[in-house]
């Protein structure tokens, strides 16, 4: 997950990184400013987390692991990152070869598991292409591949955008759209409201309430079409503007292929549940996870959890296909893990406690396995995919209209 168990006082940052958070704060302010007092959440949140120089992503410190924010699951174990490699293997074969596009690669691990496992299985890829806008995780990714996969660093090509030559091939994006800037909204006698930052006593960064703009309304309409119900008094939420059109964009240079998207999310009617009445919002920081986004800007991570209807019916609308939903737990059974964990202890025998506790972290319905999705889109590949072939949840996805499955 980012996965944070902790809910205690959080740690207070060192002079430097204070510094840093009270820099990208004055930026924060000025914007306020700019924007006549108010500023959506959706861009407060991009602020904090890609500006340039300063924000979360865009800075060089520490994010992933013991020392960092947050876990993530290729950190977890490689059993991640190769079970994943059995997925992108049939997908490479039913397609004749094609190239791999990781978006957000994190550390680099996954990458380096990956090519390592893809080459056991002599299905690499004609090109592992990064795309990330990060250049001290850039940095790290190359030493990463580097140090653990020598001999295949030649064939890893980083982006700066997506590429205008459409591909064949697999793209792949773990733990990415939970960072896509969301609105935030409340629902109140006056309607849809849009939560909102401005400036508190002493310029501290404060929450407001303002008139919903007419995207956001129309959006809320339509969840509440969907569900069939209306959502009730105070309820707190998010809605993604950006997701659709960044799945658009996936859909444009995917001449054929697959993309899979693994996070942490629910279809919509269980996002918009009446119980879920807080919204899905969670910040993590220094392995301690919270819900106030507002403070330590720069130094924390922001996430909300991701709406995968909405994801679907993006790729739909894309003229994508809906391969496959499922629980991380049934896609990596799926895909071959239990074999992969068996001749992993078969041939390590002295690893095998440890490798079965990687594995409970990665399936067990109380750590990784029951709260991470995993969502597939795609066109012109013949074949189910295996990592659906356990449970394919793909019909939860529909709210009050029909999802298109392969």
């Amino acid at each position: 997950m980012r996965r944070s168990t902790h809910r205690a006082p959080l740690p207070k940052p060192d002079p430097s990184a204070a510094e840093h958070s009270a820099r990208l704060a004055e930026r924060v302010r000025a914007a306020i400013g700019r924007a006549g007092g108010r500023l959506p959440f959706d861009r407060y949140m991009a602020i904090a987390l890609y500006e340039p120089g300063l924000g979360y992503y865009s800075a060089g410190q520490r994010r992933f692991g013991p020392a960092g924010d947050f876990t993530t699951a290729p950190l977890i174990s490689e059993l991640f990152a190769r079970t994943l490699a059995q997925q992108v293997a049939q997908i490479l074969t039913a397609l004749d070869g094609g190239v791999v596009l990781e978006l957000g690669a994190g550390t680099g691990h996954m990458a380096a598991d990956l090519l390592s496992e893809l080459e056991r299985l002599e299905h690499l890829p004609e090109r592992y292409l990064i795309l990330e806008v990060s250049a001290a995780l850039r940095q790290e990714q190359a030493q990463t591949i580097a140090r653990t996969v020598p001999k295949l660093r030649s064939r890893v090509e980083w982006l700066d955008r997506l590429p205008e030559t459409p591909l064949r091939g697999v793209i792949l994006a773990n733990e990415v759209i939970d960072a896509l800037p969301v609105k935030r909204f409340q629902i109140n006698s006056n309607g849809v409201q849009e939560q909102v930052v401005t400036l508190g006593e002493d310029a501290t960064l404060t929450w407001a309430l303002a008139p919903a703009d007419p995207k956001l309304d129309t959006a809320v309409a339509n969840i509440e079409a969907e569900l069939g119900r209306r959502l009730p008094p105070d309820y707190v939420s998010e809605w993604c503007p950006r997701l659709a059109p960044w799945i658009a964009s996936l859909a444009g240079v995917m001449e054929a292929g697959a993309a899979l998207f693994v996070d942490y999310g629910y279809p919509r009617a269980e996002y918009y549940h009446p119980q879920r009445h807080m919204g899905t919002l969670l910040c993590h920081y220094r392995n301690r996870v919270h819900d106030d986004p507002l403070v330590l800007p720069g130094l924390q991570d922001i996430t909300a959890f991701v709406d995968f209807t909405l994801a679907a019916r993006a790729g739909i609308e894309a003229g994508l296909e809906v391969l496959g939903f499922t629980t991380q737990a049934h896609f990596l059974i799926g895909a071959g893990l239990p074999h992969l964990l068996e001749a992993e202890t078969a041939r390590a025998p002295e690893q095998a406690v440890h490798l079965t506790q990687q594995a409970k972290a990665l399936l067990f319905p109380g750590q990784m396995g029951e709260r991470y999705k995993v969502l597939a889109l795609g066109r012109g590949i013949p074949t189910p995919l295996s990592g659906f072939s356990w449970i394919d949840f793909s019909n939860r996805l529909s709210c009050r209209y029909s999802v298109t499955t392969k």
